[in-house]
């Protein structure tokens, strides 16, 4: 608790009057100065808390609690520890690997949900700031991983959040993967497309086919009246809320299917590849903001946004929100390869198509490496899986 005698009382004028009315021009020149600079701080701070008290905080239990206990079927971690640049980083005996140092969110976009509990997501991507390597680095997840989801058996990744929302997806994750997850965010299809609009749109490289997609499904959907509604040509194109939702959301269209009559190329990784590219537009567009303005695109879209970010964590985050927007910017996607496709998997009763990871372990290793570089050793006498010694070793030897 802060000490009385250093607490400044800006809602009154006692203080200012006391040293007004000592001798001197100068000292009463000062003293308005100084007035005047204590009153706007503390309406920048009455603004500051009130945009925080506009956003749409939610509470999850565990939503990464940093520990797992081994449950039927579940593959987590088994090895002791690893360690490097004076922080220990923990995989093994039920710990998740972490480093103070990066925090890791978790970004869904979800569909309205309706009558639901909880919607469907397609989009899972980890937003992690690395302020030990100074970077931010975006992970997509494949929501057709065949993964196992505590309590629920095998399943492909994106059933965990129909069946329980954030906190089921994030212990899925973290449990399949090993790596904590700090936090999350969630916006809804109509709450991205206000995001969007509020920040006067976006610019996306986009090709002819990305530009026909869109096109298409905003007439399609009757959003349009006009069947070509962007009439520029491929390259750097403005698009409004709901175009841009079209773009991230493009996976390719075959003829015949929901009834369209056109048929693009494309598939899920595409989809995700322009997910972690709108992404990093954004971040590039903001490189240069000051924090006014970085607090003021955040009172805009804060509402918009449900999270469990805590209002001291966004108050420590704020501020150095202009450092992060410098970073560089690094992709990523789970998983990355050894995987292949299985087409003869029973989910519910019916036949799926899912993505078969075929060496978890090797996965786990890979992701680790991209969020944690340099910082993941195996000094210190610590132990990794079999496989990812196996692969270490490999990599030595190269």
């Amino acid at each position: 608790m802060a000490n009385k005698d250093s607490v400044v009382d800006i809602s009154s004028n006692r203080q200012v009057l006391k040293l007004y009315n000592k001798k001197g021009k100068m000292r009463r020149i000062i003293c308005l100065i100084l007035s005047i600079i204590f009153l706007i701080g503390g309406s920048g701070l009455m603004y500051y808390y009130a945009v925080l008290n506009s956003m749409n905080f939610k509470d999850i239990s565990n939503p990464g609690s940093g520990t797992k206990t081994q449950q039927s079927g579940a593959t987590t971690p088994t090895s002791d520890n690893l360690t490097g640049n004076g922080t220990q980083l923990m995989v093994g005996q039920g710990q998740l690997l972490q480093d103070p140092k990066v925090l890791n969110v978790m970004l869904f976009g979800e569909d309205n949900k309706g009558e639901d509990e909880h919607g469907r997501t397609d989009s899972m991507i980890m937003l992690s700031i690395d302020s030990r390597h100074k970077k931010i680095k975006i992970t997509s997840f494949q929501r057709d991983s065949y993964v196992y989801i505590p309590g629920h058996g095998q399943n492909k990744l994106n059933a965990a959040y129909s069946i329980d929302g954030p906190k089921l997806t994030i212990e899925t994750i973290e449990t399949n993967f090993g790596v904590k997850v700090d936090r999350y965010a969630v916006v809804d299809y109509d709450s991205f497309i206000k995001i969007i609009d509020t920040l006067d749109g976006i610019d996306m490289e986009v090709t002819e086919d990305e530009i026909e997609y869109i096109n298409y499904q905003m007439y399609k959907n009757e959003e349009t009246t006009d069947r070509y509604t962007i009439k520029s040509a491929p390259g750097i194109v403005h698009l409004n809320g709901q175009e841009a939702l079209w773009y991230a959301r493009n996976r390719g269209l075959s003829i015949g299917e929901d009834g369209n009559e056109i048929g693009l190329d494309g598939n899920d990784w595409e989809r995700t590849s322009r997910q972690r590219k709108m992404l990093e537009t954004m971040f590039n567009r903001f490189k240069n903001a000051d924090l006014g303005q970085i607090i003021s695109i955040v009172s805009s879209i804060g509402p918009m946004i449900t999270t469990n970010l805590k209002k001291e964590e966004i108050t420590t985050l704020l501020p150095n929100a202009p450092t992060y927007l410098k970073y560089d910017v690094e992709q990523y996607y789970v998983p990355s390869d050894n995987w292949q496709y299985n087409d003869n998997v029973i989910i519910n009763g019916e036949r799926s198509s899912v993505i078969q990871i075929l060496n978890l372990d090797t996965a786990r290793l890979a992701f680790a490496q991209f969020l944690y570089e340099d910082s993941l050793t195996t000094g210190g006498g610590a132990t990794l899986p079999a496989s990812t010694q196996k692969q270490t070793q490999t990599q030595r030897q190269q």
